[in-house]
């Protein structure tokens, strides 16, 4: 075996550019795994947790590094040139006419020149980058749907005030969802269109109270993100208020449902109560707030949720679905293992809100749970260490900012997640495994064709050995996403794994699995 690597210097190029070609590298003959990535700390820091980090190396953020393991030099050869080729034959700046294709543009203001009635810009350039452009978008009258990460908290604030100051809306930064009468952005699933609008400062949090409103037989009018920082103090919740506004002002919009992790007590005041002063009905689900409290003091102005399918089953009812639709999933029909297995749980999510959710669900009853985005400050895992050598139950948001900087989102790309399946699967110590899978637009295309083949393997061999494991998936779709809902869950079952909608309901049977 060798590991030899290829360095293209001062150049970049986008994740998903990068991961389509490591995709091709390791379907060639002999090569065993191969990366494509910028050569940024955390991603050199990834190619040596799995073993591709090269000997010798002297690559720097500015720099583009293709690695491959492979059976031979030749093998490895061969790879890295085809690599080399692949970036060669970029389209250039400007695309054939007979292609039909906009050209490539150089700058908001050009895109603007363009397409003079554009409303709205979505800015998915690396976050160093990314506060620029969306300051030129808004100086040009342009709405921001700010999908970049690693975007600094000083940036945020000043490009929302400077939105605010122009009427307009800035989403995000680190913004995965929004949908405007029916068109998305970013991921997003396919809904009906309907009469219930959602405010979040959290992409998968909208995407499974959207989607379960879809199942549930109605549909959504707008959905606005904020990024998850924007009810942070110093943010002061400036496009939740926003967004809370023009909601209450949109006629197709008759129930509203406000989605966030709980505030700080200052700006929960101020947004509950700019939500309790309209005249729209407006389901609230803080995550892991304490319920009860809101309950008390706001329960008779608005609707308090305790999880995000609860929220989606009180915007039903309040917009005149009465009997709602079943999920078009079939009953597992699979009662919970009564097994008393006194082993870990391991989850591996993609969403930053549904890894919270569960925790909080988790931690009620089973104590700490150690994170990359912990309840408790003393319950942190080490930074890139991840799941490993940790004894205790454990919960992973894989699209934190420390995961994704230079590769793409999980939702995009399963093959970090796959890998630590594929360890923790091996652990005689982990006895319940939770995955969430969120489709829509911008997912993978098939994630269940990634995921089952490894859920089968797992469990057969835990089998072998006599070891009992159990695999659960939060699945998050309608039938509508181009994955369809029912076909991922067909394969994934299919594979062995319990598979639900609701994300509250896969971390309560994860619970039973090891009680």
């Amino acid at each position: 075996m060798v590991i030899k690597a290829h360095v293209k210097r001062n150049a970049y190029f986008d994740s998903i550019t990068l991961m389509k070609i490591a995709r091709g590298l390791t379907g060639m003959q002999g090569i065993e795994d191969a990366a494509a990535v910028m050569a940024t700390p955390p991603n050199l820091q990834l190619l040596a947790e799995a073993g591709l980090m090269p000997l010798e190396s002297d690559a720097g953020p500015a720099d583009v590094l293709f690695v491959v393991r492979a059976s031979d030099e030749n093998s490895a050869e061969v790879a890295l040139q085809a690599a080399g080729d692949q970036l060669s034959q970029r389209p250039t700046r400007f695309t054939e006419a007979a292609t039909g294709a906009l050209p490539q543009l150089r700058s908001v203001e050009e895109a603007k020149r363009i397409q003079p009635d554009a409303r709205i810009a979505v800015i998915s350039v690396p976050g160093p980058y990314a506060a620029l452009e969306a300051q030129q978008a808004l100086r040009a009258g342009l709405h921001v749907f700010l999908f970049s990460d690693n975007v600094a908290l000083e940036d945020e604030i000043a490009l929302k005030q400077l939105a605010r100051e122009r009427g307009l809306l800035l989403m995000g930064p680190d913004c995965g969802t929004a949908l405007f009468n029916g068109a998305g952005l970013g991921f997003v699933n396919v809904v009906p269109s309907g009469s219930i609008g959602i405010v979040g400062a959290s992409g998968t949090g909208i995407q499974q109270v959207m989607s379960l409103i879809a199942q549930g037989g109605g549909g959504i009018s707008q959905a606005i993100g904020c990024g998850g920082r924007d009810l942070l103090e110093v943010v002061g919740a400036i496009t939740t208020l926003q967004g809370l506004r023009l909601l209450q002002e949109d006629e197709q919009t008759k129930v509203i449902v406000l989605i966030s992790k709980p505030p700080a007590p200052a700006i929960a005041e101020r947004v509950l109560q700019a939500a309790s002063t309209g005249n729209k009905p407006v389901v609230v689900i803080f995550v892991g707030a304490d319920h009860d409290a809101l309950q008390q003091h706001y329960g008779n102005r608005l609707t308090i949720a305790r999880t995000l399918a609860e929220a989606a089953q009180q915007a039903l009812l309040l917009s005149g679905v009465k009997k709602q639709q079943s999920s078009p999933l079939p009953s597992t029909d699979v009662p919970v293992p009564s097994h008393n297995s006194h082993g870990y749980l391991s989850a591996l999510f993609s969403g930053g809100t549904l890894c919270d959710e569960a925790m909080h669900l988790w931690a009620e009853q089973l104590g700490p749970i150690y994170s990359n985005i912990p309840l408790n400050p003393a319950w942190r895992l080490p930074e890139y260490e991840g799941i490993q050598g940790i004894k205790g139950h454990r919960a992973i948001d894989f699209g934190a900012d420390e995961y994704t900087r230079g590769r793409p989102h999980p939702m995009i790309d399963p093959g970090l997640r796959l890998k630590r399946l594929q360890e923790e699967a091996s652990n005689p110590d982990v006895s319940v495994i939770l995955l969430d899978i969120v489709l829509g637009y911008c997912a993978h295309p098939d994630p269940a064709s990634a995921y089952a083949p490894a859920i089968r393997v797992a469990l057969e061999q835990a089998t072998s050995v006599g070891r009992r494991l159990t695999i659960v998936i939060s699945l998050c779709g309608t039938e509508g996403d181009p994955q369809k809902l029912s076909l991922q869950a067909a394969q994934l079952r299919a594979a062995g794994a319990e598979v639900f909608t609701s994300n509250a309901e896969a971390a309560q049977f994860c619970i039973g699995a090891l009680l």
